[in-house]
C-alpha cells in the first residue's frame, strides 16, 4: 500500500508541473541525429554518465532526475517485461494489458520527466523460437505487440530489447515486420571480454562487428527499416553473464571497452542504425559491485566522443589508440594488409579478365600473402615478359600487345600475373620434396620423351644442350638431372596450393577490408584465363 500510494502522490506531483514547463520537455531533448546511444546505470555511476551528450536509462525517479540536473538526457527502462506480458509458457491474459500499459506509462512519464518518453522494454524471451508457433508462445508474442502498440498509443517510444538471436522465417517475419511499426528493436549482442583480448585488436573488432552485423542483417532482410533498429552491449562484471568475465588488470578491459564502442559505432555508420545501448554497469549485488566500471564507463563514453570524459587522464595503463582494428581506410581502397593494399580499380581491372569480382579479389589477395614471403623485383618481371614474347609471339610484341586485348587484360594486370608466376617459382624451392623412384623417373621419360626440354616445367637447363631438344634425344645421364628436377617441383607443386592457403589463412586475422568483406583463401592462378604467361626458361630466348 505505501508503494501505490508514494507512485499516487509522485503522479500528482508531477500532474501538477505548469503547462508551459510541460511543453518545454515533453520532447524529452532527445537529438534527432542517429544512433541515440543510451547508457543504463545506477546512482554510483552518476558522476559517468550524469552530463551534457549522455542519454541515462533509469528504471526510478530519483537516479534520472540527478542525471537531468547533471545536464544528461533520460529515457525510461521498464526491467521486466514479463511482469506486463507474461512469458512464452504462461503468456498473460490480454484483457489486463491496457490497465497495465497506463501504470507503465505514467510512471515512465514521471521518470523520463517528459510526455513521450522512450520506454525500454527488457526483454523479449525466445526471439529464436521458429515457427509454427505454439499456442502459448504465438499469445504471448501477440501481448508483446499489443503492448508495443498501447504505448505506442499514449506517446511514448517503444524500444524492445531482443536477448538472442532473431528467427525470421515464415510467419515470425511478418511479426517482426508489424512490431517495427510501433517499437524499435535492439538486439543484444554480448561479448567475452577475455576472448576480444585474446583475439587482439584487429581479429576481435571484426568479430564482434561481424556479429552485429550478422544479426541485423536478419532483421534487414524482412523489410525492418534500419533507424528502427539498434545493438546492445554489455558490461556485467557478474561471471557467466558475458562482460568482463574476471579480465584483469582494469586496463585490459578498458581497452576491451574501447573496441566495443569502436565496433558499435562502426555498425551503427555502415548499417544507419537508430540506436546504441549498454547495459550491465549497476552494481545490483555484491558481484557487479566493480569499481572499475567507473573507468570503464568513461572509456566507453570518451571511445565515441572524446569530449565525453578524460579517459587520458586515467591512472590505468590501455592502449589509447582509437585507430587499432578498425577499418580506416582511404577512399577506393578495399582491402589492406600491412602496408600494402588492393584497391577497387585494381579489382575492377582483373575482373574484366576473369569475368569474376570475387575471383579477382582472392588473386589479388593470394598476391598479397605472397608479397610477404618472397619479393620479385621490377626488372626481373620485365625480363620474364621478354621471354614469352619471344618464345610464345616470335619476337612480336605487337602479336603479345593483342593477346591481351583478346584476354581483356591490360599490360599492368599481365605484368602483376607474371609476376604472380615468378614469386610462385622462388617459393616452391622453400618446400621439401622426396627423391623420385626409379619406377618414377622412367615413367616420366616415356611420358615426356616427344616434349622439348624448355617446356618441361621445372626442368633444369641442361649445359651445352639445346633447350628446344626433345627429352628422349639426351642420354640418360643428361636427361636423369633434369627428369628428378621436374619430378621434385611437381612434388612442389602439388604441396603448395595448401601451404599457400595455410599462409592465407592465417593473413586473414591481420586483413582489412571494406565492411569485413574478407576475400576467399585460394590458390586461383591468373594463367588460368592467360596461359600464355605462364613461366618458360630463360635461356629460351
Amino acid at each position: 500500500m505505501r508503494r501505490v500510494l508514494t507512485f499516487l502522490l509522485a503522479v500528482a506531483a508531477f500532474a501538477a508541473a505548469s503547462d508551459s514547463a510541460f511543453a518545454a520537455s515533453s520532447s524529452c531533448g532527445l537529438a534527432d541525429t542517429k544512433p541515440l546511444w543510451i547508457d543504463y546505470g545506477t546512482p554510483e555511476l552518476i558522476s559517468v554518465f550524469g552530463r551534457p551528450g549522455v542519454i541515462v536509462a533509469g528504471s526510478g525517479v530519483d537516479y534520472p532526475t540527478r542525471a537531468r540536473a547533471a545536464g544528461a538526457k533520460t529515457v525510461y527502462w521498464d526491467m521486466y517485461l514479463s511482469a506486463r506480458v507474461g512469458t512464452p509458457m504462461k503468456p498473460a491474459d490480454a484483457d489486463g494489458l491496457p490497465a497495465k500499459a497506463q501504470r507503465v506509462f505514467d510512471f515512465a512519464v514521471i521518470s523520463a520527466g517528459c510526455s513521450d518518453p522512450v520506454i525500454v522494454m527488457n526483454e523479449l524471451f525466445g526471439a529464436s523460437t521458429p515457427t509454427p508457433w505454439t499456442p502459448t508462445t504465438a499469445r504471448y508474442r501477440a501481448n508483446v505487440l499489443e503492448w508495443a502498440r498501447l504505448l505506442k498509443a499514449k506517446g511514448g517510444q517503444p524500444l524492445l530489447l531482443v536477448s538472442s538471436e532473431p528467427f525470421t522465417g515464415g510467419d515470425a517475419g511478418t511479426w517482426w515486420r508489424e512490431l517495427s511499426q510501433v517499437a524499435d528493436i535492439a538486439l543484444e549482442k554480448y561479448f567475452n571480454a577475455p576472448a576480444v583480448r585474446r583475439a587482439g585488436p584487429e581479429f576481435g573488432s571484426r568479430r564482434m562487428r561481424t556479429s552485429m552485423r550478422d544479426s541485423i542483417a536478419k532483421l534487414l532482410a524482412v523489410g525492418v527499416p534500419p533507424a528502427k533498429l539498434g545493438v546492445v552491449l554489455a558490461f556485467q562484471t557478474r561471471r557467466g553473464s558475458g562482460g568482463r568475465e574476471g579480465l584483469e588488470p582494469a586496463g585490459a578491459w578498458f581497452e576491451v571497452a574501447k573496441l566495443q564502442a569502436l565496433a558499435a559505432k562502426h555498425i551503427a555508420r555502415e548499417l544507419r542504425l537508430g540506436y546504441v545501448v549498454s547495459w550491465g554497469w549497476g552494481f545490483f549485488n555484491e558481484q557487479a559491485k566493480d569499481p572499475d566500471k567507473l573507468g570503464a564507463g568513461c572509456v566507453w563514453l570518451w571511445a565515441r566522443t572524446q569530449s565525453l570524459c578524460a579517459a587520458d587522464s586515467l591512472p590505468e595503463r590501455f592502449d589509447r589508440d582509437l585507430r587499432a582494428g578498425q577499418i580506416d581506410l582511404p577512399a577506393g581502397v578495399r582491402c589492406a594488409l600491412g602496408t600494402t593494399t588492393i584497391t577497387t580499380n585494381e579489382i575492377a581491372a582483373l575482373a574484366r579478365v576473369t569475368g569474376d569480382a570475387d575471383a579477382a579479389l582472392t588473386i589479388l589477395y593470394a598476391r598479397l600473402v605472397q608479397q610477404q614471403a618472397a619479393s620479385i623485383g621490377p626488372g626481373d618481371v620485365r625480363a620474364a615478359e621478354r621471354t614469352i614474347v619471344q618464345r610464345r609471339f616470335g619476337g612480336s610484341r605487337a602479336q603479345y600487345l593483342d593477346a591481351l586485348r583478346r584476354a581483356r587484360a591490360s599490360t599492368a594486370v599481365a605484368l602483376g600475373g607474371i609476376a604472380d608466376e615468378l614469386r610462385r617459382e622462388a617459393l616452391l624451392v622453400r618446400l621439401s620434396a622426396t627423391t623420385p623412384s626409379a619406377v618414377e623417373v622412367a615413367e616420366f621419360a616415356a611420358t615426356y620423351a616427344s616434349v622439348q626440354l624448355r617446356d618441361i616445367p621445372g626442368a633444369v637447363v641442361v649445359e651445352g644442350i639445346d633447350p628446344t631438344t626433345r627429352l628422349g634425344l639426351l642420354p640418360d645421364k643428361l636427361a636423369r638431372p633434369a627428369i628428378l628436377q621436374a619430378l621434385r617441383h611437381a612434388a612442389r607443386a602439388e604441396r603448395y596450393a595448401a601451404w599457400a592457403e595455410r599462409r592465407q589463412e592465417r593473413a586473414l586475422d591481420g586483413i582489412r577490408c571494406v565492411r569485413d568483406r574478407l576475400p576467399t583463401v585460394g590458390v586461383i592462378p591468373l594463367t588460368s584465363w592467360m596461359p600464355f604467361l605462364a613461366p618458360v626458361l630463360a635461356s629460351a630466348s
